[in-house]
């Protein structure tokens, strides 16, 4: 939220705070001060708003300029609601939500996004216990998704998903409390190379906060290439990125057309984002061999920018799938 809006909330805020206080102590707030007060919230906004604009950047942009999502509940008139799930690690349950449009009646018109019409990732605070999974729609507007927890804490529920009447993808999210003993285990360092299954994935690229950066990640076995990775959600890998501590959610693009039917691909899968500030950030993989989904856990750093004048530039590398440095070829894929 800019700092215009910010300070609007915040204003029409205390006025709804100062009025409930006075209501309660007996007393009627006048008209003319609750309208001095709003003018006075008014005033500062069109201040703010001025400044923004004589400023060569224009608004002033606290994430860097990059696309922070998956934060809230709401977002452009659209809300995640009746959000239910299990209550502990020992309950069979499932996981059952609804989106509300701008007109409040619950979203059932959706459009494929990555071969799916919802994407529901869950992971707990500290990073661990990632899962990405698709719902399926039922009645009144509601998705549902069989559900075991497998460990205690807190975890975010991301829902990712575009509605048919803007085609416009979103990201809204919640958080809930799974009851049990939570032993946390936070990221304490980078981790580019890990083992899932009987696969190894590294991760290779420098991000720059606020730039445009790629990244590379390359899957073997035995310490061999594995050239037989299958199409998953559209293209040959999917990634989730997440800032450490909040977990603000980022789109990722992957390079190259979209996958013919039939078509493999590998060891080599190559995306691009742009980190909205430096810090610690969790990657999670998913790609599929031989019909089975793996995901694959790891850890980058991102550093501070050294020109953000250049910002989204200068990321060029090979894709994996035979085309050029610049990532140019026949369809280049798109997904987050």
């Amino acid at each position: 939220m800019n700092a215009p809006a910010r300070l609007g909330l915040y204003g029409a805020g205390l006025v709804a705070v100062f009025t409930v206080a006075f209501t309660a102590a007996g007393a009627v707030v006048p008209d003319e001060t609750v309208q001095a007060w709003s003018a006075e919230v008014s005033e500062q906004h069109h201040r703010t708003a001025e400044a923004d604009a004589e400023t060569d950047a224009g608004p002033r942009h606290h994430d860097g300029g990059a696309s922070l999502l998956g934060l809230g509940l709401a977002q452009v008139g659209y809300q995640l609601v009746t959000v239910d799930t299990p209550t502990s690690t020992d309950t069979d349950g499932e996981i059952s939500l609804a989106v509300t449009g701008p007109d409040g009646a619950p979203v059932t018109d959706v459009e494929l996004e990555h071969d799916k019409e919802l994407h529901l990732i869950v992971v707990r605070a500290d990073g661990q216990h990632f899962r990405h999974v698709h719902p399926e729609p039922g009645a009144e507007g509601t998705w549902t998704v069989p559900w075991q927890w497998e460990a205690a804490g807190t975890y975010r529920i991301f829902v990712d998903f575009v509605p048919a009447a803007t085609g416009e993808a979103l990201t809204l999210s919640t958080t809930t409390q799974v009851a049990g003993d939570y032993h946390p285990q936070p990221a304490d360092r980078p981790v580019t190379e890990t083992t899932v299954a009987d696969f190894e994935v590294t991760v290779d690229g420098e991000l720059r906060a606020g730039q445009a950066s790629a990244l590379t990640l390359t899957v073997t076995r035995d310490g061999q290439p594995v050239t037989t990775l299958e199409p998953y959600l559209g293209a040959f890998g999917h990634l989730v990125m997440l800032r450490e501590g909040d977990l603000a959610y980022l789109h990722v693009h992957p390079h190259g057309h979209a996958p013919r039917v039939g078509e493999t691909s590998g060891p080599h899968i190559v995306f691009e984002t742009t980190a909205p500030t430096p810090g610690r950030y969790l990657l999670f993989l998913d790609f599929q061999v031989d019909g089975q989904v793996h995901t694959a856990p790891l850890v980058v750093d991102v550093t501070a920018a050294t020109r953000p004048d250049i910002a989204g530039g200068g990321a060029s590398t090979s894709d994996g799938h035979g085309h050029d440095e610049n990532g140019e070829g026949e369809g280049e894929g798109d997904g987050h």
